[in-house]
């Protein structure tokens, strides 16, 4: 054979081994490409599971938190009733003692009465004696002495217990527009008083004599989301129900 053909069979074979190898190169580098990716394609499964994961935990702890704000707000809502309750009971109390002592204050003075409604803790000697008047139905003098009250008494912790009376002995006596304002003030005012869910009532309450339902229903809306959980809110329900 011809030292050329040779050549040129050496040749075609050198590049022949060429060739293999450079295929088997490429061959290696796309297996490793593809592992490479298949890599973060699992990566980004674990990660997107983790990323659900936590998601799902978050969700269980704002749902738990959700219920915990739920139930301090009850206990909140049920702390402003029964301080209502007390509230309206030492006055009760206070009035008795009052009327017991009675015969003994006009033999002597007056001094001994207040100071033992002072000692004793309880609502403030004019607030009981408006409170009195209220209960005995002198609607007109409670407001009179109501109202004396909280001119003197602006600032007393009182003072939304007394505007809500004044209120109430309005609508006693058939004054809706005073009553409403009355009502509002306290509402208004004092939001954070265990009167305000029981003002916003009868609130609504005034409204409906009034022949205003409209309003009052926006009234009861109000008071079920501002006092969900109150007993006045339950009555509204009832009211809106029954409208």
């Amino acid at each position: 054979m011809p030292f050329s053909i040779r050549l040129v069979f050496c040749l075609l074979f050198f590049i022949g081994l060429n060739g293999c190898a450079a295929n088997d190169l490429m061959l290696k580098r796309q297996s490793e490409s593809e592992a490479k990716i298949e890599h973060l394609i699992q990566s980004g499964k674990k990660t997107e599971q983790r990323l659900n994961e936590l998601a799902g935990q978050q969700q269980s702890q704002d749902e738990q938190a959700k219920g915990m704000a739920q139930q301090l707000k009850q206990h909140q809502e049920t702390i402003r009733e029964l301080s209502a309750s007390q509230d309206e009971l030492r006055a009760r109390l206070a009035l008795l003692s009052r009327q017991a002592a009675t015969p003994r204050v006009e033999v002597l003075n007056s001094e001994p009465a207040s100071k033992m409604v002072r000692d004793a803790g309880g609502p403030p000697a004019g607030y009981v004696k408006a409170f009195g008047l209220y209960s005995a139905n002198n609607f007109a003098a409670a407001i009179e002495s109501l109202e004396s009250f909280l001119k003197l008494n602006p600032q007393s912790d009182y003072a939304a217990n007394a505007l809500y009376w004044i209120g109430e002995c309005h609508y006693s006596l058939s004054d809706l527009p005073k009553a409403r304002d009355a009502f509002s003030k306290v509402a208004g005012n004092y939001p954070n008083s265990p009167k305000a869910p029981d003002s916003l009532l009868k609130l609504g309450y005034t409204l409906t004599a009034m022949k205003e339902k409209e309003k009052a229903l926006a009234v009861y809306d109000r008071l079920i989301k501002s006092y969900p959980n109150s007993p006045a809110a339950t009555k509204a329900r009832e009211s809106m129900g029954a409208n």
